[in-house]
């Protein structure tokens, strides 16, 4: 008799309780589940994780194999290309056999003497520019004996004895001397923070408990400043610690709106400190000089709602400006897609604009230097990086990074100095594994320090990359991004497929390389990625028309895409899956009831499947501050009813689904377990046919899912084992 025979399917017992809002009475069998100190739930996630390993049984080879696979495609004992900080430069180190990495640094002439030592020449240019030769980042060896090197922090050491571990701030001070990071064990994103001196190697006595990831340092290194999170995960307040203190630290910043959170950092020039206050509609800076750090923030900007504001100190002509990215309203017309203006540092509501609004191009960020400003933006839903000179007199000409890709993703990198003669960037496609690069804007060179290694003889013509267009119901266009490998398939056959898509909070899903997806290709797979409305990849409006009560759009532009790739012959239902996480989970969820003809399987991880119950709770984590995003439909009726009207969960019908794997982890304060729990029992009870349907649930996870490259490549593994079976790609 097989495992399979064995375990039954679990079904959930039904305990009716009554929402009752505007009038409408909803009953809910299986709110019970969302009670996690009970041991009855408990046990049902474990039969539930029960029933699914038997049902995916079979595919235990498999998931070996693709295991194996990303192993050994990958370069496990690596080095990260040395970023240059005061006197070190700064690495990360991984080692064959260590779950996470390992963070190090090397004296400026130790890492030029271990390169000549090890016969390695550091490229040059015959054309670049003064100082290249000293901001040129030796080859350290990754097995090699570094002279001088200094080992900061080891993740390996920290997460021994702890099923989950992440690491949350990792800050050195500004002279080099002090670092600060901060960890968690649970999953909970509640971190605590502890210090050590970088001379001795000694911790400091020094630790806070429950703050939010992150931590910054005052300029002299006497003091730092860290958020911490009220009861629904809302980072609230901002502290200041004293390093050595045994008085209590100062509360210098609290948010009481539950609409924004609060954040810390400082400018790039880090002459200032920045406290910012953001809603997802409206943002409020405050300033202080990172000299003095025990002085008062002043306001930047007071907030009015529905205008969006970053700043960035830079020095122009010899004075100090403040350059600020808005959204406001500009000879009258609101700047959706943002501007560019500078203003004195003593009085910023005085602006004087420098770049206008465009409809086709969607101003992102801007970084300083003292040289140069970098302008990151997107057009044509891809990212793009301009480098423009600064003068004596002002500024110089704007000049655009250009790669020879039809589709790709690039961005700053790490660049932690004020002044310096290279830009570090990366540069990835969903072909081209991740390329580091120095550009010199003095000269235009762009110095190719690393690409991403991949083991086994990868080559990247054996694929191609492509964009295409879905139309809308509503006559929209929405781009879909598609890779493959070539001669994998027969040509004019429908290909499998595994569609991605996700769709809010202006996040985009821009094309990047993954190791573990040339397992699906190389199988003859073909993965691609509908950019569907309410992400940010054509613009402000993209996310606007996707939002709120238009937020069907998302749902409606991925059914689109679906229908195009099927209707154009790259693939047919019977060979797609549909493919979501968390905001996409509800995606996927709400496509499972609107169009389930479409798709053989449905990949739902960590997902947001119970959207109206969550939205309608301020006491859970982060409820209040998503009104803005999908609406608040305890004041509004008619959110109400639009809500109940997409939750995957309250529109399950006795109908055939595709086959569904939802994947989700216990200690998740963002999407909480019980959605996928609530869902997977009432689709189990209601609906028709025999698909298999899977809930998987991490016991001892976040929002992250498991921690740990081998745990996570493990997890990667089972999922697409489950997606080549599901589709007929399984070997046998």
């Amino acid at each position: 008799m097989s495992v399979e025979s064995v375990v039954a399917a679990p079904i959930a017992k039904t305990v009716p309780t009554e929402r009752v809002h505007h009038g409408d009475v909803f009953v809910d069998e299986y709110e019970w589940l969302r009670d996690k100190e009970d041991p009855e739930v408990i046990s049902h996630l474990q039969a539930e994780n029960a029933y699914t390993e038997a049902q995916t049984a079979h595919l235990q080879g498999l998931r070996e194999k693709i295991f194996e696979e990303i192993k050994s495609r990958t370069q496990e004992t690596d080095l990260s290309v040395p970023t240059r900080m005061g006197d070190f430069w700064y690495y990360s180190r991984s080692y064959e056999g260590k779950q996470y990495g390992v963070h190090c640094r090397c004296p400026i002439d130790a890492a030029a003497g271990a390169a000549e030592a090890a016969g390695v020449t550091t490229e040059r240019t015959a054309d670049a520019a003064d100082g290249i030769d000293a901001w040129t980042p030796p080859r350290l060896e990754a097995d090699s004996e570094i002279p001088g090197e200094q080992v900061l922090l080891d993740s390996n050491e920290l997460a021994a004895g702890h099923a989950y571990f992440a690491l949350g701030a990792f800050s050195v001070s500004h002279d080099g001397n002090l670092l600060a990071y901060s960890v968690d064990t649970v999953g909970d994103e509640r971190y605590t923070l502890r210090f050590k001196d970088l001379r001795s190697g000694e911790p400091l006595a020094d630790e806070i408990a429950g703050t939010a990831p992150g931590v910054t340092w005052s300029l002299d290194g006497s003091h730092v400043f860290y958020q911490t999170v009220d009861e629904s995960w809302r980072p609230d307040t901002v502290w200041r610690h004293r390093l050595g203190a045994t008085e209590s630290d100062v509360r210098v910043f609290h948010e009481p709106d539950e609409r924004y959170w609060v954040s810390i950092g400082s400018t790039r020039s880090e002459k200032y400190l920045m406290i910012w206050v953001g809603s997802k509609i409206t943002t409020e800076g405050w300033v202080l000089e990172s000299d003095n750090p025990e002085g008062e923030f002043r306001i930047l900007m007071p907030r009015r709602e529905g205008v969006e504001y970053s700043a960035e100190h830079a020095v122009i002509g010899g004075d100090d400006r403040f350059l600020i990215l808005h959204n406001d309203v500009v000879d009258g017309v609101k700047a959706e897609n943002f501007v560019l203006a500078e203003a004195p540092v003593d009085d910023p509501s005085n602006l004087t604009l420098l770049i206008g609004h465009r409809d086709d191009v969607r101003l992102e960020d801007v970084d300083a230097f003292a040289d140069h400003l970098v302008l990151s933006y997107r057009r044509e839903a891809l990212t793009r990086v301009a480098v423009w000179p600064l003068t004596a007199s002002g500024y110089g000409e704007r000049r655009e990074l250009e790669f020879d890709l039809e589709l790709f993703a690039v961005g700053t990198g790490a660049n932690p100095e004020w002044a310096q003669p290279t830009l570090r960037i990366g540069l990835t496609s969903f072909i081209t594994p991740m390329q580091v690069f120095d550009y010199v804007p003095a000269t235009g060179a762009l110095l190719l320090r690393k690409e991403q290694p991949v083991l086994g003889g990868y080559d990247a013509n054996d694929y191609e990359q492509h964009r295409d267009w879905a139309v809308a119901a509503d006559g929209t266009r929405v781009p879909i991004s598609l890779v493959w490998k070539k001669g994998a398939v027969a040509e004019g056959e429908p290909k499998p497929l595994l569609l991605y898509g996700y769709g809010s909070y202006e996040a985009s899903m821009d094309p990047s390389f993954s190791v573990a997806r040339l397992s699906l290709l190389d199988r003859g797979m073909v993965f691609a990625v509908a950019h569907v409305r309410g992400g940010g990849e054509m613009g402000r409006l993209w996310y606007e028309n996707g939002k709120t009560l238009t937020k069907k759009n998302t749902f409606t532009d991925f059914v689109a895409a679906a229908r195009h790739l099927i209707d154009t012959g790259v693939t047919a239902a019977d060979r797609m899956i549909a493919d979501g996480g968390s905001a996409g989970g509800l995606l996927v969820g709400a496509v499972a009831n609107l169009a389930p003809e479409l798709f053989r399987g449905i990949l739902a991880n960590v997902p947001f499947v119970d959207p109206l119950t969550s939205i309608l709770d301020p006491s859970l984590p982060l409820t209040v501050i998503e009104w803005d995003e999908w609406g608040n439909p305890l004041a509004d009726k008619d959110v109400y009813e639009y809500m109940k009207s997409y939750s995957p969960y309250e529109n399950v019908e006795a109908k055939d689904y595709p086959a569904i794997l939802a994947v989700t982890s216990l200690n998740d304060t963002r999407v909480l377990y019980v959605e996928p729990a609530k869902w997977v029992a009432k689709l189990r009870a209601t609906k028709t046919g025999d698909a298999p349907l899977l809930l998987k649930t991490e016991m001892s996870a976040g929002h992250g899912g498991v921690s740990g490259r081998y745990e996570k490549w493990k997890e990667v593994a089972f999922e697409h084992a489950w997606v080549l079976d599901t589709v007929g790609l399984a070997e046998e």
